[in-house]
């Protein structure tokens, strides 16, 4: 049960990372420097609503598994999903500081794309170890 737990919380944030990494981090460039800056605050209130939950769930039942259920399967995927935290609060909560308080937003914008590929692939690849996981116990 707690595996199927855990693929909602990977499937959520796999399937967030590609809709960001593919539509939201590249139409920041559609947007003239003003107007960006107003939406990005709202777009950060907003999206950590959703993100926050995800990666909490993600957090809490990967931990979980490593300790009730302890295998290098288990300890990879945690040691990965620590890793999108702190790649998140290390590069990406600055640079989105750094969008705010920019006057040429389109270098930061850039840095948001190509960096968010690290987290895209961690995130992709922890999915698939969930998706493995559900298949071998059944």
């Amino acid at each position: 049960m707690l595996e199927l737990f855990a693929l909602i919380f990977d499937t959520g944030c796999c399937v967030l990372i590609w809709m960001v990494q593919l539509v939201v981090y590249p139409g920041f460039h559609y947007y003239p420097t003003q107007p960006l800056l107003q939406w990005h605050k709202k777009y950060t209130a907003l999206v950590t609503l959703i993100v926050l939950p995800l990666m909490l769930g993600q957090l809490i039942t990967g931990g979980v598994q490593l300790i009730f259920e302890f295998s290098g399967f288990h300890l990879l995927k945690f040691l990965l999903i620590l890793l999108t935290w702190i790649l998140t609060f290390m590069i990406f909560v600055p640079l989105h500081r750094a969008l705010e308080g920019s006057v040429e937003v389109q270098p930061v914008i850039r840095k948001l794309v190509v960096k968010n590929w690290s987290r895209t692939l961690l995130w992709t690849l922890i999915f698939g170890i969930s998706v493995v996981e559900v298949i071998a116990r059944n």
